[in-house]
């Protein structure tokens, strides 16, 4: 590439920290390392226009989980391992909300409701575990997480009652990434877009990057790239794409908080008077097992499908936008935070809980630097 002696000099020459990924938990680690080392000096390479896997592109749920997700990652997990990852989610939303502030993040505590389908018995399954859940969530909470209440949504085509967490909240997605964009500008890091990281290689005190514009060397590489992580040679994260659509406006529209569907591969929510919808990686889980960000018409059928007999009867509606974001996922919920090598550090695998959790990771994966 064309670099002239000016750019390589500010930009590419005595780099202390080399970040992957301007999602969340880069960003959230570039500051923490500014906080840490005020005098560093801390480079983020990021692939896309804008942050490319989940971060800009997500549903904007501020949750810890639904009811049949914590009773189904108690079949995986143990009660200790369930309980670490609710803590951790709550952490990192508080951490968020006191990072950029409830206001400019545009955070609502409507709560969040969790729909079942008529046709199985899962709701059955969750009524009985509730009262176990609840206990077991109670030394976080102080009080009872999950209620029911009745459809009050005029939904269709599922049980007339719902689960009900009092504490779930939403978020404005964009607001939160411009706030973290700007926070790091006004640090100082500096970022650079349209930049992808083809492979690395360490000696003795530092690590050589080529990208697909220039190479450079850096004292330390931390890789935050979730969902495309396997393409730099971390094989526990898997990519899960997660397709979504938002309505036009619908005129006087009764729908307000977060819902979970079918043990949450679906989940819509309001935002002002549209409804923003997405999932249905269950339809095709090998084929969402990508990287690609477009649409298939398999699930934007089915979406669309749900809108019209389920979420809204009897209600016109038009869609706006269709989209897709990447997920990090794997056998295990616990994201990866660790070293990698002497000079190399990944905080990975969030599960399609990074708004919860993305904060708090990159906090951790900063905290790894000596």
């Amino acid at each position: 590439m064309n670099l002239s002696y000016w750019e390589i000099k500010s930009w590419l020459t005595k780099v202390d920290y080399t970040i992957v990924g301007s999602g969340i938990v880069g960003l959230n680690s570039a500051l923490q390392l500014k906080i840490r080392f005020p005098k560093a000096n801390i480079l983020i390479l990021e692939k896309g226009m804008l942050p490319q896997g989940a971060s800009t592109k997500n549903a904007g749920f501020a949750c810890f989980g639904s009811l049949s997700e914590i009773i189904s990652d108690l079949k995986t997990h143990t009660e200790e391992e369930v309980i670490d990852l609710v803590k951790q989610r709550i952490n990192g939303l508080q951490l968020l909300r006191n990072t950029l502030g409830d206001k400019t993040i545009d955070y609502q505590q409507l709560g969040g409701y969790e729909l079942f389908n008529e046709a199985d018995n899962l709701f059955e399954n969750c009524i009985a575990k509730k009262e176990e859940i609840n206990n077991l969530l109670k030394p976080i909470f102080n009080t009872e997480v999950f209620s029911l209440k009745e459809n009050g949504f005029n939904f269709q085509n599922i049980k007339n009652q719902y689960s009900f967490n009092q504490f779930e909240g939403q978020i404005d997605t964009g607001k939160m990434m411009e706030s973290l964009l700007k926070k790091a500008l006004l640090k100082g890091i500096k970022i650079l877009n349209n930049v992808f990281v083809e492979g690395f290689q360490e000696d003795s005190n530092s690590v050589k990057v080529k990208t697909n514009q220039f190479e450079f060397s850096t004292s330390k590489l931390l890789i935050a790239t979730n969902g495309f992580a396997s393409t730099l040679n971390i094989p526990e994260v898997k990519p899960a794409r997660a397709q979504v659509l938002i309505t036009k406006p619908i005129k006087n529209l009764h729908i307000k908080g977060t819902f979970h569907l079918d043990e949450g591969y679906y989940y819509f929510r309001n935002i002002y008077n549209r409804i923003l919808f997405g999932g249905g990686r269950n339809l095709d889980f090998k084929g969402e097992e990508t990287t690609d960000l477009s649409q298939t018409a398999l699930i934007q059928n089915q979406l669309e499908a749900l809108l019209k007999t389920t979420i809204l009867p009897n209600i016109p509606f038009e869609i706006d936008r269709r989209w897709s974001g990447i997920m990090g996922v794997g056998s295990q919920k616990k994201p990866i935070v660790k070293q990698l090598s002497n000079h190399i550090f990944c905080g990975v695998r969030l599960g399609g809980m990074g708004v919860a959790i993305g904060s708090l990771v990159g906090q951790e994966l900063a905290n790894l630097i000596d």
